[in-house]
Order: C-alpha cells, then sequence, then structure tokens
C-alpha cells in the first residue's frame, strides 16, 4: 500500500490517481449555445444524478490542467444557461470521442462527428438525435471549485423534459439495461460497456480529427460502416498519400481482388475488419483506393 499527500503530486499525476480508481463513471454529452447561437458539443465524465424531486443532474467542465483555460461549454452555459444532456451507448462511442478534439470556438462538433441535430422544446441548445435518451436542462447554478488548472465547475441542472426512445425499454416501459447499451469513463483511453466489459479509445488530446464532415458522401452514407466506422476514421489529422495506397494494396492478392471487384459493400466491409482490427490506416488505404487510385494489374 502506498499513501499521498494530494499536494506531493502534480496535478496531472493525481487527475490520474482519481479517474482511475473513481470509475467507471457516466458520461455527460453536454450541447450548449452561446450568446450568439453557436452551437458546442462536449463530453464530460464528472457526472451523475443527485436528486428525483427535484430532477437534479450535475456534471463539471473543470478548467484545463495544461494551461488554466475554461471549455466553451463551461463559457455557453454562463452566456446562455441551458444544456442538453444526451446519455452515450456503444453504438455512438466513437463519435463521442471525436467530439471531445479541442476544435476552435465556433466549429460545431455535430458537424464534426456526424450526429444529427434534433430542436429541443424549452430550451435554445439542440439535441443529439443518435442518443438513447436526451435530457432538457435549465441551469440552476454554477459553483466555482478554484481557479487554478484542473479546478472543476459544477453545473447544477434541472431536468426540464424527457425523451426515451421507445426500442431502449423494457416490457413494463422500464429502461432495459442491455437495450440501452451505456457506456462510461475510466481512467486514460479506457472505457466501459455496460452489458460487456472493457475497451479502449484512443483520447484525441493532442490531434485534430479531420471530422466526418470531410469524409465522401459514399462513405458517410455507407450501408456498411457505422457511427463508431465514422468517428475512427474522421479523427485522423491526414489521409495516406498515392504511393503509400498503391503500395499497401500491390503487396495483397486479397486486396486487389476485393477492390476489383467493383462491389462497394464488400469493399467497406474489408475496410471496417481494419477498423475492428484498430487499423485506422489501412481501413483508410482501402476506403481511398476504392475512391480512385487503381492498383496495378
Amino acid at each position: 500500500m502506498i499513501s499521498i499527500e494530494p499536494n506531493e503530486l502534480s496535478t496531472g499525476k493525481l487527475h490520474g490517481y482519481l479517474l482511475g480508481a473513481v470509475s467507471p463513471r457516466p458520461i455527460c454529452f453536454a450541447s450548449t449555445v452561446d450568446a450568439e447561437g453557436n452551437v458546442n458539443l462536449s463530453p464530460f465524465s464528472f457526472f451523475n444524478v443527485f436528486s428525483a424531486n427535484p430532477p437534479i443532474l450535475v456534471f463539471s467542465p473543470a478548467r484545463r490542467g495544461r494551461d488554466n483555460t475554461t471549455k466553451h461549454t463551461y463559457e455557453n452555459i454562463l452566456e446562455v444557461p441551458e444544456v442538453v444532456i444526451n446519455i452515450v451507448n456503444y453504438a455512438m462511442v466513437q463519435q463521442v470521442s471525436l467530439s471531445s478534439t479541442e476544435y476552435a470556438k465556433g466549429i460545431n462538433e455535430f458537424t464534426k462527428a456526424g450526429f444529427t441535430e434534433l430542436d429541443s422544446e424549452h430550451i435554445k441548445p439542440p439535441r443529439v438525435a443518435e442518443a438513447p435518451v436526451q435530457l432538457e436542462c435549465k441551469v440552476n447554478d454554477v459553483i466555482s471549485l478554484g481557479k487554478e488548472g484542473g479546478a472543476g465547475n459544477l453545473v447544477i441542472c434541472e431536468v426540464v423534459k424527457l425523451h426515451i426512445k421507445e426500442e431502449i425499454l423494457d416490457e413494463n416501459g422500464s429502461i432495459d439495461p442491455y437495450k440501452i447499451d451505456t457506456v462510461s469513463r475510466l481512467g486514460g483511453g479506457w472505457y466501459s460497456r455496460a452489458k460487456s466489459g472493457l475497451f479502449e479509445v484512443p483520447k484525441p488530446l493532442t490531434t485534430l480529427g479531420v471530422g466526418i464532415d470531410k469524409l465522401s458522401e459514399e462513405i458517410r452514407n455507407s450501408k456498411v460502416l457505422t457511427g463508431n466506422d465514422l468517428g475512427m476514421l474522421g479523427n485522423v489529422e491526414s489521409f495516406p498519400n498515392s504511393e503509400e495506397i498503391i503500395t499497401f494494396i500491390n503487396a495483397s492478392e486479397e486486396l486487389k481482388g476485393i477492390l476489383n471487384s467493383n462491389n462497394s459493400e464488400v469493399i467497406h466491409k474489408r475496410a471496417q475488419e481494419f477498423l475492428c482490427e484498430g487499423k485506422v490506416s489501412e481501413a483508410w488505404k482501402m476506403l481511398l483506393a476504392n475512391s480512385g487510385f487503381t492498383p496495378d494489374p
């Protein structure tokens, strides 16, 4: 057993211990707007429900540890004290991770992460149509816990409207934990899937993914690739060049045969298999080869 005083650790090290120990944590996928109406969408794992009457949720967009700046969600809530808390399930987790990329203020993460905006009924921020549960909230209070990097800002929210997809309900009208298939956060890049177990998603702390909006229409509208697949593809900073693509394809008779079939579904399925293996670059080479790079005979 090691025993440590918090002030003996750097903020980053302490943060890592706390997040690794206090886990799994539910995810608040928060959509907000600023005074000009610009939309922001971002996930937070300092989050939970604290009251049913009144219905109160609390989450914390903490100050950044590396430079002590505040997050757009926090800034927006001070301007427009409203938020939609969208619940995250496994089918959308890669896109949610992509939305955590620190895009510049004014960039709409709905667009970058490939989510659909759905008008709220009582508040200004839009809902995430893909989320199994969407909670429209007014912000009752924001409590600052400090002024240094890593300090939290407790956003105390009161639910004013619930939206629940019928397909996640059981025969009694209750939420079925298997059907909602929620995910939660642990330390580092680790997540937990409620109905199965642990998995890892690289967190885009230092990268700036191109975004799903930069993918071709054929890829975005694929009958094979899922939202999670698109999230992985949109999280790259650059694409393979033509030489890399041709070298990759020409090294495999299997891949050349798949491409020469001109069957987009088969090609997308093979790219999806690469993604399942964590081979994002290989998946991109397969998809880009199908878009115009022809392998040698």
